[in-house]
């Protein structure tokens, strides 16, 4: 089993992986590096212990956060599949309103970010 040594806010660690994760292990510790840091810059050092599960947490967290929005547009995804499934006119029909939507949430955007 391979060893990898990262780096976790100044402190070096050794981690055990299968083979062939070791790229991907660097990367996430790398992200994670950097949650930490950024939670020490901003509430200071409050102990690695400490500091590591908070960035454990807020790492967490958003993971959570990003598999309900995951759950949210599978289901969407689900019902479009199942109206554009439709023959007929009606599936035509529905495709069309659907790019009409998307061109006024498109229209929304661009009239938002577009310089005065």
């Amino acid at each position: 089993m391979p060893l990898v040594n990262v780096l976790i806010n100044g402190r070096a660690y050794t981690i055990a992986c299968d083979e062939g994760e070791e790229p991907r292990l660097r990367d996430v510790s790398q992200i994670f590096d950097k949650r930490v840091r950024e939670l020490a810059s901003s509430v200071g050092q409050v102990g690695d212990t400490r500091l590591l599960v908070m960035a454990g947490l807020v790492t967490c967290d958003e993971l959570s956060e990003g598999l309900a929005r995951l759950d949210e547009i599978e289901k969407e995804v689900a019902v479009l599949k199942e109206k554009l499934g439709r023959e007929g006119e009606e599936g035509v029909s529905v495709l069309a309103e659907m790019i009409e939507k998307a061109s006024d949430r498109l229209d929304a955007i661009a009239a938002r970010i577009a310089p005065p």
